[in-house]
């Protein structure tokens, strides 16, 4: 299975043989611990769970607790899942970020930064009002956002002001450029979700031709 959690440490680039400097985001990730697998027979569908980052036991809760030393794995802070069709592996067992090589297309999922209460503007990229003709306090408000007497109410979806940000967001198809298993480094090309120190979510791309292949799709 490859599949792992991480956490999001920060962008630099690399250089090819070639010499071109690709940028990159370092993910420290691993080492993880399978906490759980679940299979179709018993819980109606297959999957693994990781869990990442080691702490006192007082950290947790007891369900927490009971649910991880049952497992006999030590206490971990963060436990996510992993659907998969084919479970290669056992509780208790060490998940390092060799599961990844150079070349890898992998899906990276995490939450977006948090923008705070934000206008239509900065929110949806509506354009304002008009600077002239007597508009003198409406240059970034919404308008108007509904009809007269029919519906005589606001339609469920409208696009208005609210809070930006803190969704989960999946970069799909990024290539693995470096892996560190002594460090537990992963270098991913591009941008990556979250802020730094962030926890996320990596695994192989669903899209990746590699794994249709395997699918015989």
């Amino acid at each position: 299975m490859k599949a792992i959690l991480g956490k999001k440490v920060g962008m630099t680039q690399v250089f090819t043989d070639d010499g071109e400097a690709v940028p990159v985001t370092v993910i420290e990730a691993g080492p993880c611990y399978v906490t759980q697998v679940k299979t179709p027979e018993r819980d109606g569908y297959g999957a693994v769970q990781l869990g990442f980052e080691q702490v006192k036991p007082q950290r947790l809760s007891g369900g927490e607790n009971g649910h991880l030393s049952a497992n006999d794995v030590p206490a971990l802070r963060h436990l996510r899942e992993f659907r998969t069709r084919e479970v290669d592996v056992a509780v208790g067992d060490e998940v390092l970020v060799d599961v990844f090589e150079v070349g890898d297309w992998i899906d990276v999922v995490g939450f977006s930064k948090g923008r705070g209460f934000a206008g239509v503007v900065k929110r949806h990229g509506f354009g304002g009002g008009p600077k002239t003709h007597g508009q003198s306090d409406r240059h970034r408000a919404p308008g108007s956002i509904g009809a007269c007497a029919t519906p005589g109410r606001v339609w469920k979806g409208m696009r208005m002001a609210g809070r930006m940000g803190t969704a989960r967001v999946t970069a799909q198809n990024q290539r693995v450029e470096l892996v560190d298993p002594e460090r537990n480094l992963l270098a991913v090309r591009g941008s990556v979700p979250g802020a730094k120190g962030g926890l996320v979510m990596i695994k192989q791309a669903r899209k990746s031709k590699e794994l249709q292949k395997q699918r015989g799709e």
